[in-house]
């Protein structure tokens, strides 16, 4: 027989499936706006309502009710931990790795023999756990956001390096040769032909950056940090069996992370506005 509970679960999910479908057949804007948003409210409805119906420990997983509460309720210690890891941290680490990976790459692409070297090594770097190397460098530089920041510039490097290199690279053989023709520089060329076309992988590697950083800042302060940070928080609220300000932290996280990824996003729109694949969204 089929518990009634369940019904419920599945008739909501299936009102929320109906009212999708047909939202996105509709040719309206604000039909289509509004389909990731029903979706999005129906998994916390049904995440509120399984939690009820089948009385799950708050331990175990609170329901997005008593996380909004504490969110409400924990505002300025969530604006301190924001501050400590995103800004400080994440903020400042990405800001340092993107510019030395672009610094690293425009070398990179004008003497072949760092391309030979360096890239190897990156791919190894790139491939060393978190889990190593954060405690390595918290060590190295303290307890404070500057070891964070300094593990997310060791997280953000080699992808931003990896992805401007293959940019530089991916000019047109045949308008090489015309920039040659007219007497170019190494300089002009990079300027007027391969940093322009490098553009859609720079942002590739910027986006895909974004997530590093926090998620680097967060793990590394796991191992030392001042009274202070989402990673500091979650970790003593997960010994403190006060599940409600971890996941609290985690919304922050994820809605920082979001909107990080979404301004690299909006700039990427406006600086690569010529390329197909923005043309044709």
């Amino acid at each position: 027989m089929l518990d009634w509970r369940l019904g419920v679960i599945l008739a909501i999910w299936a009102a929320a499936w109906a009212l999708n479908i047909r939202l996105s057949q509709s040719a309206s804007p604000t039909a289509r706006t509004l389909v990731p948003v029903i979706f999005g409210v129906t998994i916390l409805v049904l995440w509120e309502v399984t939690v009820r119906l089948y009385a799950v420990p708050g331990v175990i997983l609170p329901p997005p009710s008593v996380i909004g509460v504490r969110i409400a309720n924990s505002l300025p210690i969530l604006w301190e931990d924001f501050v400590q890891t995103f800004v400080k941290g994440a903020l400042s680490g990405y800001a340092m790795g993107a510019l030395a990976a672009f610094a690293v790459a425009i070398l990179v692409d004008r003497y072949d023999f760092l391309r030979r070297g360096l890239l190897p090594v990156g791919n190894f770097m790139a491939a060393l756990p978190i889990i190593g190397t954060a405690p390595i460098l918290v060590m190295w530089f303290g307890f404070d956001w500057e070891s964070k920041a300094a593990v997310v510039v060791v997280m953000v490097f080699f992808p931003i390096l990896v992805n401007t290199v293959e940019g530089l690279r991916s000019a047109d053989r045949m308008q090489r040769d015309l920039m040659e023709t007219y007497a170019a520089t190494n300089w002009q060329s990079l300027l007027y032909l391969r940093l322009p076309a490098a553009m859609p992988f720079i942002f590739n590697g910027l986006k895909i950056a974004t997530t590093l950083a926090l998620i680097g800042a967060i793990v590394a302060e796991f191992f030392g940090s001042p009274i202070r940070g989402m990673g500091f928080r979650i970790s003593t609220s997960v010994g403190q069996l006060a599940l409600d300000m971890v996941w609290a932290q985690i919304t922050v996280a994820a809605l920082a992370g979001s909107a990080f990824y979404g301004a690299v996003a909006l700039i990427e729109r406006r600086v690569t506005f010529w390329h197909p694949s923005v043309r044709g969204r």
